[in-house]
């Protein structure tokens, strides 16, 4: 007997992610904001040279048939990182997803001995404010 996984995997991202993620990000904008403005985002154009290259922390949860999350940790002088680019499907928002994605971030961030953890968001994005509350209070 198989046994199948329970869920998304959550796992460091990879240069093959790059299309997905990106449009992941971009769409879970749109669908707040009604509309995105895509180079404002210029980050996401290339993933890998704007995180991973310069030691920040890109995570992807990845449930068949591709990506359904993503979260990064960006650090910055002084022991202190933010939060950036937690977005997760439709079909997976209020199953714990985000949460499992940020905790993963703390983790990574205690890890290497961080001071201060910040993150941004707002003030209408009432379901973001949520989850930064419950996983950081």
């Amino acid at each position: 007997m198989t046994h199948e996984p329970s869920g998304p995997i959550i796992r460091a991202f990879t240069p093959s992610d790059q299309a997905a993620a990106r449009r992941l990000i971009l769409e879970g904008l749109g669908e707040h904001f009604g509309a995105v403005d895509e180079t404002r985002n210029p980050d996401l154009d290339d993933i890998a040279a704007n995180y991973i290259e310069r030691g920040h922390l890109f995570l992807v949860a990845e449930d068949a048939p591709g990506l359904v999350g993503t979260a990064a940790l960006v650090f910055q002088a002084g022991a202190t990182a933010q939060i950036v680019r937690v977005s997760v499907a439709p079909a997976w928002r209020r199953r714990g997803l985000a949460k499992a994605l940020v905790m993963r971030l703390i983790e990574a961030g205690a890890a290497r001995g961080l001071a201060r953890l910040w993150m941004e968001t707002n003030d209408d994005w009432q379901p973001a404010i949520e989850l930064y509350r419950v996983c950081l209070y």
